[in-house]
Order: C-alpha cells, then structure tokens, then sequence
C-alpha cells in the first residue's frame, strides 16, 4: 500500500453544511433556520443553562464546600522509593525528576513516612513529615528543608 492508495472508510468524512445557497440545495432562504423568532435572528439564542426562565437547574442544586484559590499541592514521594538511591547520594527535587519518582513538581515536594529506608541519604526537599524526618535520621541520613 502507498500513500496515494489510502481512502478513509465510507463515511468517516462528512462534507459540511453549506447554507443559504438556492432553495434547490434544501437549505436555501431561512437556511434551516425557520421563519422569525430569536433563533432565526443574526446572534439570536439563549445563553447556554438558560431554561426559558425557569429557574435553572445551576440554581435549584445546593451548593457546598469551598475550593481554596491559594491551595498549594505537592508532590508526594515516600521514603521506601529512596532505597534505590545508592548510599550517601544527595537527594534533590531534579534528580527525583531525573529518575521518574516525580513528573511534574506542582508547588514543591513533600516526603512522607511510608516505608522503610535502609540507605544513609541526604535528603532535600520543600517539606517533610515528622515520621519521615525520624526514619531518615535513623537510617543515618539528613533531612534538609528548600
């Protein structure tokens, strides 16, 4: 097969809709738009949730909770994905990146204290759980604050 051999299967292209050209093309005159009223004028139509004044259904649901505009969400690495590190290598939050634990830093990184570590590291980042700082210290590491 070459390039120029290729043919989309029948009907997975749809030509569109030319409007307004000749009554003979059936959408000619109103163009499918049918005689007066606000949908057949130039910009006419509701906005969009509108329900013909019919309090709307964006009104009528309760509302609850809050979302905080200034939240700072972070990254989350647990010490028991450190154990790959070799012994007294400094962690940082570009070689986690480097090494694929974290994809994408958000507002920093925040180790916690799930797992175990075995390895003496040297550890930074932007926070810390207090079990994480205690593991870490007690594999003989560092914890170091960004």
């Amino acid at each position: 097969m070459k390039l120029h051999e290729l043919v989309s299967s029948p009907g997975a292209r749809k030509e569109r809709k030319r409007v307004g050209r000749g009554t003979s093309s059936g959408t000619g005159k109103t163009s499918g738009r049918g005689h007066k009223g606000q949908n057949a004028r130039s910009g006419g139509g509701v906005r969009p949730g509108f329900e013909g004044g019919q309090n709307p259904l964006y009104r009528r649901l309760p509302k609850r909770g809050f979302n905080n505009p200034t939240r700072k969400e972070f990254a989350i690495v647990n010490i028991e994905e450190l154990n790959n590190f070799a012994e007294g290598t400094e962690v940082t939050p570009e070689v986690l990146m480097e090494r694929g634990i974290v994809n994408n830093p958000k507002a920093g990184i925040k180790v916690l204290g799930n797992g175990e570590v075995t390895v003496k590291l040297t550890v930074k980042a932007n926070k810390f759980s207090q079990s994480a700082v205690e593991k870490i210290e007690a594999a003989g590491g560092k914890t170091e604050v960004i």
